[in-house]
C-alpha cells in the first residue's frame, strides 16, 4: 500500500484534482506516481473530498486527509473560464491558484479548463512585476534529437509587438535554467527569412528582439521548426495554438496511416508489424505524456496547465516539472532577470 503523508517537507505542489476529461482518477493516480517517484515533497490534492478517497480505496491507496483541500464545485471542460470564475469561487480551478498566491503551496498543476486555469492562475497568483502578458511555452520535437520551443501557443489570441518580446525573455530563461540550453537561439515565426518580411506585428516585435541582448538570429519559417534551426520559436498565441494543435495530430494521423496499410492484406501487415516498433521509438519525443503539461511563465508562481485528456503518467511529469521549476528557483530567476531588463529600459 503507497501512503502519502504531509510531513517534512519543504516544496509544496498542489494538484487540481477534479481536472481533466479523467478526474479524479487521473489526477489521484498521476501524484501518487510523482510522489513514489520523488519523496522529497509534499502534495496537496485539491478537489471534493469524498471523490478523492474514493479513488484511493479503489486503488488501494492511502491518504493522510490533511493533504486534500476540499472543493465543492467543478469547472467543467466546456464551462466558460469568464463566468465560471465568477460563479464557482469555491472551486479546484479558483482555490488553487490562491494556495500559491497565499504561500500555501510553491506550484499549482491543473489538466483542467485551459481557459479558465490561465485566467484564474493570471487573477489570483498574479504576475511578475514589469510582465504584461504571461505565456505558454511548448517544447516541439526536432530533427537533431532536442526540441524547439514555441512560445506563445495559446495563453492568450492576440499580442502586441512588446508581448512578443517578453515571451522571448521569458523563455529563454526557461529553456536555459530547465532545459539546461545555454544562450538558446531565438528567430520569430514569419512567411520568409528575409528582414522586413511579414504583417505590422512580426515586423515591429522583429525590432524590439533585434535591439534586445537575447541570441535572435531573425525570421525562421514553418519548415524550421521540426529541422531545429533555432532553440525558440516566438509568435502570437492564435498561431501558436493552431501550430500546437497540429503538431499533436500527427502521431494520430500517422497510427491511422500505418493501421489502415496494414488492414489491405496479410503481408501489408507483416510489414507494418517490422515499422511499428521502430516508428514508436522514433517519436518517442512527441509524446507529450512525457512533458506533462505547458509552464505558464511570467506569474509570480508555478503554474502548469496541462492536456485535458492528461494521463496518470502526463500528470505525475506535471508535478515532477513543478517541482523541478520550485527546486531551481525559476521563479527568483525570471524576477531578477525580468527587474534588470526593466531597469535597461528606464535608463
Amino acid at each position: 500500500m503507497t501512503n502519502i503523508n504531509s510531513s517534512g517537507s519543504q516544496c509544496r505542489i498542489a494538484i487540481d484534482a477534479m481536472g481533466g476529461d479523467f478526474a479524479p482518477e487521473n489526477a489521484v493516480l498521476g501524484a501518487f506516481q510523482a510522489y513514489a517517484e520523488a519523496k522529497n515533497f509534499q502534495l496537496l490534492l485539491v478537489g471534493k473530498k469524498e471523490e478523492i478517497l474514493n479513488v484511493a480505496s479503489l486503488h488501494n491507496l492511502s491518504i493522510n486527509e490533511d493533504i486534500i483541500v476540499h472543493t465543492d464545485e467543478v469547472i467543467e471542460m466546456g464551462d466558460s473560464p469568464t463566468s465560471s470564475l465568477k460563479k464557482k469561487l469555491n472551486s479546484s480551478l479558483v482555490i488553487g491558484p490562491k494556495l500559491v498566491r497565499d504561500n500555501k503551496a510553491d506550484g499549482f498543476v491543473s489538466a483542467g479548463n485551459t481557459g479558465a486555469m490561465t485566467m484564474s492562475s493570471v487573477l489570483n497568483i498574479g504576475r511578475i512585476p514589469g510582465v504584461s502578458r504571461p505565456t505558454l511555452t511548448a517544447p516541439f520535437p526536432n530533427e537533431k534529437q532536442g526540441y524547439t520551443f514555441i512560445s506563445d501557443v495559446g495563453a492568450f489570441v492576440d499580442s502586441k509587438p512588446k508581448h512578443l518580446l517578453e515571451f522571448a525573455l521569458l523563455s529563454s530563461i526557461f529553456i536555459e535554467e530547465i532545459y539546461e540550453i545555454k544562450n538558446p537561439k531565438v528567430g520569430l515565426l514569419n512567411v520568409g527569412e528575409e528582414e522586413g518580411k511579414g504583417y505590422l506585428l512580426t515586423m515591429e516585435a522583429g525590432k524590439l528582439l533585434k535591439e534586445s541582448k537575447l541570441n535572435f538570429i531573425g525570421n525562421v519559417e514553418g519548415k524550421d521548426i521540426f529541422k531545429g534551426k533555432v532553440d525558440l520559436v516566438i509568435c502570437d498565441g492564435f498561431i501558436g495554438n493552431i501550430l500546437l494543435k497540429f503538431a499533436e495530430s500527427i502521431i494520430p494521423f500517422l497510427r491511422a496511416q500505418l493501421r489502415n496499410y496494414a488492414d489491405k492484406g496479410f503481408i501489408n501487415k507483416l510489414r507494418a508489424g517490422f515499422v511499428r516498433t521502430p516508428l514508436r521509438e522514433s517519436l518517442k519525443n512527441a509524446n507529450y505524456e512525457l512533458q506533462g503539461g505547458l509552464p505558464l511563465l511570467g506569474l509570480n508562481g508555478i503554474s502548469i496547465v496541462g492536456h485535458g485528456s492528461s494521463t496518470p503518467l502526463a500528470i505525475k511529469n506535471m508535478v515532477l516539472r513543478a517541482k523541478e521549476m520550485h527546486d531551481k528557483k525559476l521563479i527568483d530567476t525570471l524576477k531578477n532577470e525580468i527587474e534588470q531588463y526593466s531597469n535597461t529600459q528606464n535608463n
